[in-house]
């Protein structure tokens, strides 16, 4: 089976020895994304809805470098550093997926890379 990495500018650089997504037949695996903005990589804070937007448009951006979009995601899987904050991803999420929704599994979790408090991964179906 051939992989094919998938990169874009429009997301942030990987942090680590990563690909921004690998296309694998007909599956694409999109990294972990956060609040890193594409154009400065710093991570943005503040609003936890803004942040938890900024990680979808990375998504998105990601998605649209691998020729599809966020339509085509299948699997999430969102990582919390507090998971007070889960009412708000069912909000913002709800901006950038319509039904049928994509399975998803929400972690809370101690800490996450660069301070963030949320990050989310996808798995694309195309």
């Amino acid at each position: 089976m051939t992989r094919t990495a998938i990169y874009t500018d429009h997301a942030p650089k990987a942090i680590g020895p990563y690909s921004q997504a690998v296309r694998a037949g007909n599956s694409v695996y999109l990294s972990g994304q956060i609040a890193l903005d594409p154009g400065t990589g710093e991570l943005l804070t503040g609003d936890i809805s803004a942040e938890i937007r900024r990680v979808f448009n990375n998504l998105q951006a990601v998605a649209a470098a691998s020729g599809r979009g966020l339509e085509d995601v299948v699997k999430l899987t969102i990582y919390l550093t507090d998971l007070a904050h889960f009412p708000k991803v069912n909000e913002v999420m709800s901006e950038y997926f319509q039904a049928p929704y994509p399975a998803r599994t929400t972690l809370g979790v101690a800490a996450l890379p660069r301070g963030a408090r949320v990050e989310v991964d996808a798995v694309m179906v195309v």
